[in-house]
C-alpha cells in the first residue's frame, strides 16, 4: 500500500525540517515471501520523536508527502494520499503496510547510532567494522561517520534497510 502511495504521490510539498528532526533517504528492500511479492521503497524522510511518540514523514525528491506516520502509547496512524487509518501500535502499522514487523520503534535511535534501549542489543564486530545486533536485526555502523547506516534481517523473507542522513553525526 505504500509502495502504491508512493507510485501515486499527490500530497502537499514538505518544508525543511526543523531542528531536532532526524532527515535524509532511506530505502527498504523486503524479499518476496510465500505469496508475497518483493517490496521496495525509496524515499526521503523527517523522522522527529522516538519510540514513545513520534512522527515519520516519506516525501519524493521534490517534497511530496507520499506518507506520514505518527505513533503515540496505544495507537499509530498512517496518512497517505489514499485517506488516514489508524492502528493499536507500530507494529500493526508495519505488518500491515509491509507484511512484516519492522523495527520503526527501534529507528530513531538507530539512526543515531546506538541500539535502542528498549530491548536488549549485542555489539557485532563486522568486517567492514562496528555494529550491533538488536531484535533480530544486524545494524551496521562503520560508515556512521559519514551519516550512512545499513541494517538487515536476515530471516525469511529478507529484509534490508539503507539510510543516507542528511548531516553526519
Amino acid at each position: 500500500m505504500l509502495l502504491a502511495a508512493c507510485a501515486l504521490a499527490g500530497c502537499a510539498a514538505v518544508p525543511a525540517p526543523p531542528p531536532g528532526v532526524v532527515s535524509g533517504r532511506l530505502s527498504l528492500q523486503v524479499d518476496a515471501a510465500d505469496d508475497r511479492p518483493a517490496q521496495a521503497l525509496s524515499a526521503a524522510f523527517d523522522l522527529r520523536g522516538d519510540a514513545e511518540r513520534g512522527e515519520l514523514r516519506l516525501s519524493t525528491p521534490l517534497g511530496t508527502t507520499l506518507a506520514l506516520a505518527s505513533w503515540a502509547p496505544g495507537e499509530a496512524r498512517l496518512v497517505t494520499p489514499q485517506g488516514e487509518r489508524r492502528y493499536a501500535d507500530l507494529g500493526m502499522l508495519s505488518r500491515q503496510v509491509f507484511g512484516e514487523d519492522l523495527p520503526l520503534r527501534a529507528l530513531p535511535d538507530w539512526l543515531q547510532g546506538r541500539p535502542w534501549p528498549g530491548a536488549g542489543a549485542a555489539a557485532r564486530p563486522l568486517p567492514s567494522g562496528p555494529g550491533f545486533e538488536q531484535l533480530g536485526w544486524t545494524v551496521e555502523l562503520a560508515r556512521f561517520d559519514r551519516g550512512q547506516l545499513t541494517a538487515w534481517r536476515t530471516a525469511p523473507p529478507g529484509v534490508r534497510l539503507r539510510a543516507q542522513l542528511d548531516s553526519a553525526p
